[in-house]
């Protein structure tokens, strides 16, 4: 098959199959002991963003303050409950996409964007850096629609920040969230298990101003 088909998304009937079965993942989160799994305390809300590597992308949202737990998964694809290898393929349409449950009153929406915007490149399309395929691609996969509204205002300050110091186009995907399917125990934090393995993640250097949204934000609500 070659390169070509790990750039592209499957249709259906090239999708594996998949299974009925969920993974196995453990309780509790590797770095701060909080419970991995739904139901999570109900003041929390929830993000998901794929940036690339999973690994370094969990990492910059389990050390931010305000996000109550994170988890590492595969989302936006078409085959159930995938394995690791299975998404590698290019042939489950997944991408690799960290969850983050977060306390609003100690971090908001749109301050957890700033690290997903500045935490890669999100102008490389089914690709960061050295990866390549269509799980490595940009996604913000919104819950409802005042983080739609914001995910999409902060992608279009982003692109006039970027164009300014002459990067391409955004390639990010907005989509409403799917289901999100947990990724190996092994997986899970994997950073913190093996402090010196690999990190793809590099981002652009530049800024990414979520003050206006933060101001937008607070008037959410009302």
């Amino acid at each position: 098959m070659g390169l070509q088909h790990k750039l592209r998304t499957p249709s259906a009937s090239e999708a594996l199959p998949g299974r009925d079965r969920p993974m196995p993942i453990p309780t509790r989160h590797f770095v701060n002991g909080n419970v991995l799994s739904p139901p999570f305390p109900s003041v929390m809300e929830r993000m998901i963003v794929g940036m690339g590597c999973f690994w370094g992308a969990e990492r910059m949202f389990w050390q931010t303050p305000g996000v109550h737990v994170t988890a590492v998964g595969y989302a936006a694809g078409i085959t159930p409950n995938p394995y690791y290898e299975e998404v590698c393929s290019g042939l489950t349409g997944h991408n690799e996409v960290v969850l983050a449950v977060f306390d609003p009153k100690v971090v908001t929406y749109a301050e957890l964007l700033k690290v997903f915007w500045e935490g890669h490149d999100p102008t490389q399309g089914m690709r960061q850096g050295n990866d390549l395929g269509t799980q490595y691609r940009s996604g913000l996969y919104v819950f409802d629609a005042e983080q739609e509204r914001l995910a999409e205002r902060s992608r279009d300050a982003y692109q006039e920040a970027l164009v300014a110091v002459g990067y391409g186009q955004i390639t990010t995907e907005i989509q409403p969230a799917p289901v999100f399917y947990y990724a190996e125990d092994y997986h899970q934090q994997y950073l913190a298990k093996v402090p010196h393995g690999y990190c793809g993640l590099g981002g652009t250097g530049v800024s990414c101003d979520v003050q206006p949204l933060v101001t937008l934000e607070e008037g959410f609500g009302g």
